[in-house]
């Protein structure tokens, strides 16, 4: 009997196959297809995924295909075309993901008592005409802005409920000019010169760090949010019951073991920025993304312009209603 690995590419968009060990005989399987949010660049991010994949594959005996995009948007649209069977996703992608395209909570990034927490940021350099926060918010027309996706938790959606709402502040109309994208090019961006401020997470700020000791040493955080939901791993609807549960073996086992593969698996996650690993989850672990929609919801209709007061409440009860169904729809689906 022979026996052989099989690694296939697909497209521009990175796509990247990998099958288990198996007879030269047996019917190839479809691969699973793995949504997996940009770290750095596409290329970079499918990398780092990799060794992950490879083991879920050789434990699910199935090919496992990474999809590495470049945005937020393009990983949307390929859920939207059922192009992906599992997906990490942050939590406000994921909750659209459960609420919109009938995909299930799987997994979450673990998060340890000890663990510094995950928060959102914004940085300005040391040395620019911008180096605190009163005057960001004093003046917000005056400065240039790079900031993440609508879709990103720590690069839009807290710093807008927790920071620039409540000052009255739409990060998307009130600044002179904004650059969006990952992470990464944010922080460019500031330490570049071609922006002033920049939304940010400590976790992605720690990894530019380390790559990029010197543009990260003109850098400094002037202020933090909340800690962050985490980023959520979940499961087309479509997918067989039986696949699925394995899937979530393996996430839940992965890297908890002793020896030398253990301490290899250890070593990806932490390249994927979860040390700890996953843990078992359902889509009630969406309730805190849910919420900070409902947040982000209310803030912009108490802070819109509206031909009279009795419009700006029935747009008030919309939001309260919409966010009772989408709880109730999370708890219930997830029983």
């Amino acid at each position: 009997m022979v026996r052989r690995r099989l690694v296939v590419l697909a497209g521009a968009l990175g796509w990247r196959a990998v099958a288990a060990e198996s007879s030269s005989h047996a019917t190839p399987q479809a691969p699973l297809r793995f949504g997996v949010l940009p770290i750095g660049g596409a290329v970079e991010s499918r990398d780092k995924w990799a060794p992950l994949l490879n083991d879920m594959s050789r434990a699910l005996r199935r090919p496992v295909a990474a999809l590495s995009v470049t945005s937020y948007e393009s990983l949307e649209q390929a859920i939207q075309r059922n192009e992906v069977d599992l997906a990490l996703l942050s939590a406000k992608m994921a909750l659209d993901a459960v609420s919109r395209q009938r995909m299930n909570v799987l997994a979450q990034v673990k998060r340890h008592s000890g663990e510094a927490d995950h928060r959102a940021v914004l940085l300005v350099r040391k040395t620019g005409p911008l180096d605190n926060l009163e005057a960001l918010l004093a003046r917000p027309e005056q400065w240039r802005l790079a900031r993440g996706d609508s879709r990103s938790v720590s690069g839009f959606i807290l710093p807008q409920v927790q920071l620039f709402l409540p000052h009255r502040i739409e990060m998307e109309t009130r600044f002179r000019g904004e650059v969006i994208g990952t992470h990464q090019v944010t922080a460019l961006a500031v330490a570049n010169g071609d922006a002033d401020v920049a939304t940010n997470n400590t976790t992605d700020f720690e990894r530019f760090r380390q790559q990029f000791p010197v543009e990260a040493d003109r850098l400094q955080v002037i202020w933090r949010s909340a800690p962050t939901p985490p980023a959520q791993i979940v499961v087309r609807q479509g997918v067989p019951v039986a696949v699925q549960k394995k899937a979530q073996v393996f996430l839940v086992r992965y890297g908890q073991g002793t020896g030398p593969r253990a301490d290899s698996e250890r070593e990806a996650l932490k390249s994927l920025r979860a040390a700890f690993g996953y843990v078992a989850a359902s889509n009630e672990a969406l309730l805190p993304a849910a919420h900070l929609e409902y947040q982000l919801a209310r803030q912009s209709a108490l802070n819109a312009r509206w031909v009279n007061e009795a419009a700006r409440e029935a747009r008030l009860q919309r939001v309260e209603s919409q966010y009772a169904e989408q709880v109730a729809a999370l708890r219930n689906s997830a029983r």
